[in-house]
């Protein structure tokens, strides 16, 4: 019996730790390639801003800046938190960053009453302009 046990072999202490280390060091690459792909992914600031507002005959026209780092596509507007008729100047609707757009709002609008002007992006965020009927600011 003692025979058998001494005639097995078996790895050294030695390669024992390299091969350890080697598939340490590769799972942790391997963990560090996906974590950053997810940080690429998500990272990145959604941000506009309304520079200017022009008060028109039934209309009204802001003009949006793309102010974060990634890009936006404006889906919709809202006066009021209302739902109103809207165009937007240029034909997709996404701005890069850096890029701006006019996007002009149709509704009836009184001289001097406040409104809260929102520009919606395709992703449900919300930037909303406070202005004055007749009263362009900049």
């Amino acid at each position: 019996m003692k025979r058998l046990l001494k005639s097995r072999k078996a790895l050294s202490p030695v390669v024992a730790a390299i091969i350890l280390i080697a598939v340490t060091v590769a799972v942790s690459i391997a963990v560090a390639a996906w974590m950053g792909a997810l940080t690429f992914t998500f990272m990145g600031e959604t941000k506009l801003e309304i520079n200017s507002v022009t008060w028109g005959t039934g209309q009204v026209t802001l003009e949006v800046g793309n102010t974060g780092t990634k890009a936006v596509t404006i889906d919709d507007a809202k006066v009021n938190y209302g739902d109103v008729s809207c165009t937007l100047s240029s034909g997709s609707g996404t701005l890069n960053t850096g890029d701006t757009a006019n996007v002009v709002i149709t509704f009836t609008w009184e001289n001097g009453t406040r409104y809260d002007l929102t520009v919606v992006t395709s992703t449900g965020l919300e930037f909303t302009r406070v202005a004055y009927g007749g009263q362009d600011i900049a």
